[in-house]
């Protein structure tokens, strides 16, 4: 069975997503822009949520983590809880 790892920030609007995608793309750090940005109680680990495998998360969450590149900062993904950037850190 498939295992991926990711990292994440979840905001509220889209716009919030791409500001934060725009700092990391500028050279800020994944890890402390989840700090500053997220409302997942995962920032206090920068954004890392561990290991898991298909169907753990919320489906449109899954498709970009199963499916898209790894090592990329993917998004803003909505979801039912708001807006995601998610950076895929390992798939097996």
């Amino acid at each position: 069975m498939s295992r991926a790892s990711a990292r994440h920030i979840l905001v509220s609007t889209a716009e919030e997503a791409n500001r934060a995608k725009q700092e990391i793309a500028d050279g800020a750090d994944f890890g402390d822009m989840a700090k500053k940005y997220s409302s997942c109680p995962s920032k206090r680990d920068g954004g890392a949520l561990g290991e898991f495998s298909p169907g753990q998360m919320v489906r449109e969450f899954d498709e970009v983590v199963f499916r898209d590149e790894v090592g990329v900062v993917h998004g803003p993904v909505q979801t039912q809880f708001g807006y995601h950037l998610i950076e895929i850190t390992s798939r097996s």
